[in-house]
Order: C-alpha cells, then sequence, then structure tokens
C-alpha cells in the first residue's frame, strides 16, 4: 500500500454513507479581475527535448483508429452506446520508433455539438496507473459541458490495464502481503520483511512484465499522446490531466510546447520534488487535511492527533478482527487517508474511528479496500502494479533503510499520524526495483507553449498546494497560469463552482484568467 498521488475520482462517499457536500466554490463569474501577483520568472528555462527522438515513421502517424463498441471493463457496467473504444499502436522504445509496438487503448465519446466542436479532449486521472478507459465513462457526466464542444477521450497508458499492463502478483499474493508486511517496522525481523517484500514485488514486476518494465516512463507516454494527437487528427492536444496526470501534462508541455493546445492541470503534482521531497509534502499535506477534520469536528487538533496515533499503534500490536481478516495498522491508516481525499468523506471517518475505538474495525476495513482495489470477493485490480513500474522507471532514486529510518523523528514531528509511514515508503517503494529510473525529478518547463492553467486547493493533501506554485513557475512565465482553490480535497474542478467555471470558461472559449485568480466559498479575488 502507498497513499501516493491517486486519481481524482473517488465514490467513497457513494460507496458508504448517503449523500455528500461540496467543496469551496465562488461566485462563478469567468472574469479575472486584475491580478496582483506576479508570475515567476523562467530565466533558467531549459529548451524542449522533443529533438532527440527521432521521427515516427508514417506508419504510425497515419494509423486510423477502428472505433468499435466498447467491452465491459472487469468490473462495472459496459460503457453506453454513445462511447466507443479502438487501439493505437505506439512503439515499446520511442529511441527505435521503426520496432516493436505496444497498442494503448482509447474510448472516445464524439461531441454532441458538431457545429461548435473545438477538437478531442484527452483526460489522465491520475494514479498512475488509473484506467481512463474505465473512469471517463463513469465520471463523464461531471464533463458534460465540456463533451458539447469536444470529443471526450480517455486512455489507458503504457503499463496500464488494456495497454500491456504491469501485472507483479496474484490475489493470494497481495492479500498475504498486505495482511502480513508491517508498514512501520519497529524491529529488525520486521524490516527485513518489509524490504524482501518490496523486492518480491519488484521481481514479480520483471517476471511477468519484464518486455514492457523498462519504457513505462511518464516521458514515453508524454510521447504517446503526441502521436495519438496525430491519430486523432488534431493539430494542438486539449489535455485534461488530474493528480499525477498534471506531472504528465508538464512532461509532455515540455518535449512538445508548440503542441499544447488547451490544458488543464488539477491537484498538482510538485515537478521539483525528488522521493524525500514528495513523502515530506504528503506527510504534511495529510496532516494538513486532517488538522482540518478535527478542527471541523470540534477537536483540538493535537488532542485528536494523539487520539489517532494512540488507537494505530494499539492495532499495530493487537489487529482487530474482521470475520476472516484483520484490521492492522497499515490497513487503518489506508483508510484514514481516503477519507482526507475529500471533505465529503469526513463523516465516514468519523463513524470508522469512533467503532475501531470499540473494537470493530470493519467500516474502516471497507475504506481500506477501496483503496486498495480490493472487491468483496477478495480480487485486486492492477492499478497499484502499474503505479509502481511507472514511479520507479521515473525515479533514479533509491533510498537505503539507513535513509528511511533518519526521516522518522522530523516526519513525526510533522505527522504522528502519518509520519513514520511516509518516511519508511522512501525505502520501501522502489527497492531492489529490476529497472534504473529515469531522474531524480521529471522536467516541465515548456518555453513558448500556450496557456496551461494550474489549479491548486489549498487543503489538498495528496498533492499539497504548494505543488501547483512550483507547477507554474517551472512551466514558466505566460505559460503557468495559477488557479487557486481555497477548499479541501484532492482536485478542485466539479467541487468549486468557481473553479469550474473558470476552467469551462478557458476549455471552451480560450479566456485565460489572470495569474493567481482565488476562488473561495464566497468570492473570487486576485492574489495567491
Amino acid at each position: 500500500m502507498s497513499i501516493r498521488v491517486r486519481m481524482t475520482v473517488l465514490a467513497v462517499t457513494g460507496l458508504l454513507v448517503a449523500g455528500c457536500t461540496s467543496g469551496g466554490s465562488g461566485t462563478g463569474t469567468t472574469t479575472a479581475p486584475p491580478s496582483t501577483t506576479t508570475p515567476p520568472s523562467t530565466a533558467d528555462a531549459k529548451p524542449s527535448a522533443a529533438a532527440t527522438t527521432p521521427a515516427l515513421p508514417a506508419s504510425l502517424t497515419g494509423q486510423r483508429p477502428d472505433w468499435k463498441r466498447c467491452a465491459a471493463p472487469e468490473s462495472g457496467p459496459r460503457p453506453g452506446t454513445e462511447w466507443r473504444c479502438a487501439t493505437v499502436k505506439v512503439p515499446l522504445d520511442h529511441a527505435k520508433p521503426d520496432g516493436a509496438t505496444i497498442p494503448v487503448a482509447l474510448i472516445r465519446k464524439e461531441a454532441r455539438g458538431k457545429g461548435g466542436r473545438i477538437g478531442s479532449l484527452l483526460f489522465n486521472f491520475g494514479g498512475p496507473g488509473a484506467s481512463g478507459v474505465d473512469i471517463l465513462p463513469q465520471a463523464a457526466e461531471e464533463y458534460a459541458k465540456l463533451g458539447e464542444r469536444y470529443d471526450l477521450v480517455g486512455f489507458d497508458p503504457r503499463g496500464v490495464v488494456r495497454s500491456s499492463g504491469v501485472v507483479c502478483r496474484d490475489d493470494a499474493e497481495q492479500a498475504a502481503a498486505e495482511a502480513s508486511v508491517d508498514l512501520t517496522p519497529d524491529t529488525a525481523a520486521e524490516e527485513t520483511a518489509y524490504l524482501a517484500d518490496a523486492a518480491g514485488f519488484g521481481a514479480g514486476c520483471a517476471r511477468r512484465a519484464g518486455t514492457v518494465l523498462p519504457y513505462t516512463t511518464t516521458t514515453a507516454t508524454a510521447r504517446d499522446l503526441d502521436l495519438i494527437r496525430q491519430v486523432l487528427g488534431d493539430e494542438k492536444l486539449h489535455y485534461f490531466g488530474i493528480s499525477y496526470g498534471t506531472q504528465l501534462g508538464g512532461v509532455y508541455a515540455h518535449l512538445f510546447p508548440k503542441n499544447v493546445g488547451r490544458f488543464v492541470l488539477d491537484a498538482v503534482v510538485d515537478p521539483t520534488a525528488d522521493t524525500t521531497g514528495h513523502a515530506r509534502h504528503q506527510t504534511i499535506g495529510f496532516q494538513r487535511a486532517l488538522v482540518n477534520y478535527l478542527k471541523s469536528t470540534g477537536q483540538d487538533p493535537k488532542t485528536g492527533t494523539e487520539r489517532i496515533a494512540r488507537l494505530l499503534r494499539k492495532l499495530d500490536r493487537e489487529p482487530l478482527t474482521v470475520g476472516e481478516r484483520r484490521l492492522t495498522e497499515g490497513l487503518a491508516l489506508t483508510g484514514i487517508a481516503v477519507t482526507l481525499y475529500g471533505q465529503a468523506n469526513w463523516s465516514i471517518l468519523t463513524q470508522a474511528l469512533e467503532e475501531a475505538e470499540k473494537g470493530s474495525g470493519r467500516t474502516m476495513l471497507q475504506l481500506a479496500d477501496w483503496y486498495n482495489d480490493r472487491d468483496d470477493k477478495g480480487h485486486y485490480s492492477t492499478q497499484s502494479h502499474s503505479q509502481r513500474a511507472i514511479s520507479c522507471a521515473d525515479s533514479s532514486e533509491r533510498p537505503t533503510a539507513a535513509q528511511a529510518k533518519a526521516l522518522i523523528p522530523e516526519f513525526r514531528r510533522l505527522s504522528p499520524v502519518f509520519g513514520a509511514f511516509l518516511a519508511w515508503d522512501t525505502a520501501g517503494w522502489c527497492a531492489n526495483w529490476p529497472v534504473k529510473g529515469e531522474r531524480a525529478t521529471p522536467e516541465a518547463s515548456a518555453p513558448g507553449a500556450a496557456p496551461i492553467l494550474v489549479v491548486g486547493t489549498t487543503g489538498d493533501p495528496a498533492t499539497p498546494y504548494e505543488g501547483a506554485e512550483k507547477m507554474a513557475e517551472e512551466l514558466g512565465t505566460g505559460v503557468g497560469v495559477l488557479v487557486t482553490n481555497e477548499g479541501e480535497g484532492h482536485g478542485a474542478y466539479g467541487t468549486s463552482s468557481c473553479v469550474t467555471a473558470t476552467v469551462d470558461a478557458y476549455l471552451l472559449d480560450g479566456k485565460v484568467p489572470a495569474y493567481g485568480k482565488t476562488c473561495s466559498s464566497g468570492a473570487v479575488r486576485s492574489g495567491a
């Protein structure tokens, strides 16, 4: 388990409780007042790296997708008749464009208003490892207005489900690790088991997906995106990236700045943060969200945090029995974390905590199962496999156990609840990974690109607000346009009426807001 960057399409409330509340919203105006915030300088911006890879052959750029009725996914209903699916071939290795190819799966719903059609709008919902083919039809109602003038297009990135999806373990192996591996090891034996499990996961990926594993980088997927753009017949790429999808969008803009159309990045990954930096950001972000939750219930944040930390310590010693399973400390951490992705889920967190303190771990385990993509029959999706494969192909860093342990005192000060877990995660995530990572941090500078909306939410736990500021700065002056959402949750579009109106005005009418526009619960104002 890892509370790394996950998709923003969260359905915890729909699964477990009735009703929901919306996040912070503004007046909905689409014309921003003059900004008092100065966009960052890009004196040190790096040029695009697109020219470092050979041109693609006509056999790939000239493809014409064969759109057919979509099959039903492994779980969930078959998409309606308005959806069509196809497959596009992309190079396994973009450095060898005439070599082997792999499939990339697409799903599309054509624009309803043909007269005003703008083009295709491609979505990436995060993870990494989220299936756009599965998610987009389920989330399409949220983007119905955009679907009037755009073909809505989702895809499974390379290494994900239908696009040579990475598989590393079977269900039994996954369940055994989940039940037995301590995610905050306290003894030498627990440390050994923790690192051995991490290494075993990577070895399983190499055995089952060795051909594609070295080529699952975000850079390769960004190049796939540009090929998809050409195959769909679009001069520019119009793109909506959420969570990890913002990292993919930043990398694409760096590689192909002249091909950037209307781009929206929501719930933004900090492109300047390395492995330890991301862990530190999330430690701060999840604790910040936890404090906001505790305040909303009238609890003193320090006392409430200690109460939860005490429950976790108890579960570390004595997991709760739930039928034939156990609620461990790690699973409880997972359950707590998922509820912090959106304020609408806070009431279920209260219920889960109260039940666990009384000796029942059922609700908390349900939450953990939802986050871990485990169904009621014990079957797991492979999103976590793809997530890890992509992350470890991207990052060249491989922190050691000693380095992780050195972080624990600092991280525990930042969050007594999440600190130790996120410190250990730096070492466990890519331990003994069979593939070398690409670089410590991605490149996102995009001089010459069209304006890109960068939306950050102040209470976002998984991709803290500061990441949006960094992304806007990295993209460059006149490119990164920061929009601040004062509210809670991972992602703002669809929860903040102000952000939704601002994004719609940009995507549909080309209205670029002033840098630093801020959406809050009662107003829209300039400045960050």
